[in-house]
């Protein structure tokens, strides 16, 4: 069965590592994969998202607006950007924690992560929302949002592939000094509330 995944986010998030983890657990199970990213204001605190697609008989990794199963948001303004791409029925997992985009920061205008929250909340019928700089904190380390949320997409369901699976990825791609951190982040959220208390 074919899967659309979109992750967004901003420079410095690790959503196109996060991306490439994905992809590499779904090539080694045999799942034919297609991806695209913007990263071009990674470096500058810009908007970065992925088309992750899966399955057979894909001609274009871009996402069609409307198709995507899986929004993986690692910022909540961003996530309301990218809203257009989910399907009806689709899933939307955000973290909690909010980052002032550049474009805000450039125009001077207000920007609260809180009222982008509250939007999903209305609109999106399957919305998980992660807690992240909690879980941050009790892990100790602040750059392995994006694997904590690989771990929350895992939990939900919507992400078709194990814990196991993006384990082995993490393995492959990552230095083995930060294997157990990020295998910690990849389970925490196992058995505990995603939203924030």
């Amino acid at each position: 069965m074919n899967k659309n995944i979109v992750l967004c986010g901003v420079g410095g998030q690790g959503t196109v590592l996060a991306s490439k983890l994905i992809a590499a657990a779904a090539m080694k199970k045999g799942i034919p994969v297609m991806s695209a990213e913007t990263i071009g204001m990674a470096h500058r605190g810009g908007s970065v998202f992925s088309h992750i697609r899966l399955g057979e008989n894909l001609h274009s990794p871009m996402i069609a607006k409307g198709t995507a199963d899986l929004v993986i948001g690692f910022e909540p303004g961003e996530t309301v950007r990218m809203l257009p791409y989910l399907k009806e029925g689709g899933q939307v997992i955000v973290s909690s924690r909010e980052i002032m985009p550049v474009t805000a920061t450039l125009s001077g205008t207000d920007y609260n992560g809180e009222d982008m929250t509250a939007y999903l909340e209305k609109r999106v019928e399957n919305l998980l929302v992660a807690d992240t700089e909690k879980a941050c904190t009790e892990l100790g380390f602040a750059k392995v949002l994006n694997i904590l949320l690989l771990g929350a997409a895992i939990q939900s369901g919507a992400l078709g592939l194990t814990e196991e699976e993006i384990q082995g990825a993490v393995r492959e791609r990552l230095p083995e000094k930060f294997h157990e951190l990020n295998f910690r982040a990849l389970r925490y959220f196992a058995g505990k509330s995603f939203h924030k208390e």
